[in-house]
């Protein structure tokens, strides 16, 4: 299959205020942002031509950059409404959105605190690649190289795009093996998460999922959380060491782009997606497009 580079397609970016041609959006090499990470983003998914939880990702969107240090020049409300200008230019259905904010090009050096902010939401074809059945093979998972970092160390509670370095790093390992992901532990050797979904695992009818201490609460966890909760399924969350991966019957990861996907190995241990994962596979499915 050919890929299409994204510095190369048609349609229209939403670019410091204006809709501005795809090819046009456009930053200049000495970015602040790309040479020492003050960036903050967002991945977010359009069901029926409407972002999920639109208003909850703008906020942490937000909250990022102001634990970097940096205020976006838009409330949350301005950015759902050029969210929502982005995907009605898109035209499209079913989409991924991707809102990133960065500091720019005025100061090149550690300390860049008059350098300006800027802000631009991008929209592309995301469609569902798995029906709810073949999402129940389940993936496997290898064991990350790296750890999450302590939140003395980063800030971990921001979706901030230097922390995703080790989860690429992680990420080309597993899949140079075979695998298609990689699971994190964390600065304690605990369970923490894979490159970039939450974790759940299902243990004698709970279900039990790491707290997130020193990585993302993330915004599908917490919507699964609560369908389970409909379902009477008790979730509890704590501290999970990786030997208690023994002891689950089912494995599961969330997130916008991986929305709930069963896992069917990790490292030496194997599971069978079974009952929950299929429960919130489709309920998923459903909340998302209901």
């Amino acid at each position: 299959m050919t890929m299409i580079p994204f510095d190369d397609r048609d349609g229209s970016i939403w670019f410091d205020g204006a809709l501005v041609p795809w090819r046009d959006a456009k930053i200049h090499v000495l970015t602040h942002g790309l040479h020492y990470g003050s960036c903050v983003f967002e991945g977010e998914r359009v069901y029926n031509g409407r972002v999920f939880k639109l208003t909850e990702h703008s906020t942490r969107l937000v909250r990022s950059a102001e634990l970097l240090g940096f205020g976006i020049p838009y409330s949350v409300a301005e950015i759902d409404a050029a969210t929502n200008a982005a995907v009605a230019a898109a035209g499209l259905q079913d989409a991924y959105v991707r809102p990133v904010a960065w500091r720019g090009s005025e100061v090149m050096g550690v300390s860049a605190q008059q350098s300006r902010i800027h802000l631009a939401i991008a929209v592309w074809a995301w469609p569902s690649y798995f029906s709810p059945e073949a999402k129940m093979a389940g993936i496997r998972l290898m064991w990350a190289p790296w750890r999450r970092p302590a939140p003395e160390c980063a800030p971990t509670a921001s979706k901030a795009a230097g922390l995703y370095m080790i989860c690429t790093l992680s990420k080309h390992a597993a899949e140079a093996q075979g695998y298609q992901d990689a699971l994190m532990l964390d600065y304690r050797g605990l369970l923490a998460e894979a490159t970039g979904a939450n974790l759940f695992l299902v243990i004698d009818g709970k279900i039990h999922t790491p707290t997130p201490d020193c990585f993302l609460d993330g915004i599908t966890r917490r919507t699964v959380i609560d369908l389970a909760a409909k379902r009477g399924i008790e979730v509890v969350e704590r501290h999970i060491r990786p030997e208690e991966l023994a002891t689950a019957q089912e494995v599961f990861l969330t997130g916008s782009a991986a929305e709930v996907t069963p896992v069917s190995e990790v490292g030496e241990h194997r599971f069978t997606p079974g009952r929950v994962c299929e429960a919130l596979v489709r309920d998923y499915d459903a909340c998302v497009r209901g």
